[in-house]
């Protein structure tokens, strides 16, 4: 087109989106996360990943969002959705294109707290914590779609590659994450990550008057189920040591009584032959002096 047709650069550009916009479209099912690769395997380990950090706040990633401002609450809400709809998506123009407007979401959330334009520095811990909180679903197969079948110029440059490889970022970082990137002991990360107990919240005498009664609640309901699981925790292990303690007290009732019949054995004599009885006809062996014979005395 462009060296017979001499159509222009842009033109090329537009009718190259449209062609790639048909074919990805009818080839969609047979080259998104193919059985030939291990797209299927990624997205299973990183969404459980994702799921086991559930509990990091934007305090340990240093993320500049206030959510308890509304406005910015809504940005937060609107790039977790954006981030999302990027799975429903066939071309991977739009793909991008979701993940654009997940971030522009993001600085507008960033540029509402501080009140001033967001860095790359406030951009990229935001967007993990978007990540982790949206926990968007076949993401790495999006991610390996969009690298394998994505015009390569759009991913090298412009805004729409810089936002992507703020994500590819994002999930090695996600990937990766551990207690030293948290700024967490090992013991504390540990605990965290197989749900023994889960950081301590905001307590509600410190929030702010503006707070949102909503987010309150949350915070609250979470510390409640932080304590029950503590005490499930404390009776599953007082019941397994009163079961060990019943098993070994059974064992060693029955370990004496063995004993006790080893060292004075149980003999059952045979019972003595009974005597006949007096006014038995059976007298043979009846040792009784014989009986009084009637005298008769004359007169």
């Amino acid at each position: 087109m462009q060296t017979r047709g001499k159509v222009p650069a842009e033109r090329v550009e537009k009718i190259m989106d449209q062609i790639e916009k048909y074919i990805m479209t009818r080839l969609y099912k047979y080259v998104f996360c193919p059985e030939t690769t291990d797209d299927e395997k990624k997205d299973l380990a990183i969404q459980k990943r994702i799921r086991a950090l559930h509990w990091v706040t934007p305090q340990m990633l240093c993320v500049p969002v206030n959510e308890e401002i509304s406005e910015v609450s809504d940005m937060v809400v609107k790039a977790i959705t954006d981030i999302i709809e990027m799975d429903s998506k066939r071309v991977p123009r739009d793909k991008l294109a979701c993940i654009t407007k997940c971030s522009k979401h993001i600085f507008n959330a960033i540029k509402i707290t501080k009140n001033e334009p967001a860095s790359a520095d406030d951009f990229l811990p935001t967007l993990i914590y978007i990540v982790l909180k949206g926990n968007p679903p076949r993401l790495q197969s999006n991610i390996q779609y969009i690298t394998r079948f994505c015009n390569p110029s759009r991913l090298m440059t412009g805004e729409d590659g810089y936002y992507f490889t703020n994500l590819c970022c994002a999930v090695a970082f996600i990937e990766k994450l551990d207690a030293q990137s948290l700024n967490l002991s090992q013991e504390d990360f540990d605990r965290y990550m197989s749900g023994q107990t889960s950081p301590r919240k905001q307590e509600p005498e410190n929030w702010s008057p503006d707070a949102c009664l909503g987010v309150k609640q949350m915070y609250k309901n979470l510390d409640l189920l932080s304590q029950l699981n503590e005490r499930q925790e404390r009776i599953m292990s007082e019941a397994k040591k009163l079961e060990k303690d019943l098993i070994e007290w059974t064992d060693g009732i029955a370990k004496e009584v063995q004993d006790i019949v080893e060292k004075y054995p149980l003999e059952i004599k045979a019972p003595n032959q009974s005597l006949a009885a007096i006014d038995s006809e059976n007298v043979e062996n009846d040792k009784l002096p014989p009986p009084l014979q009637p005298q008769v005395y004359a007169g």
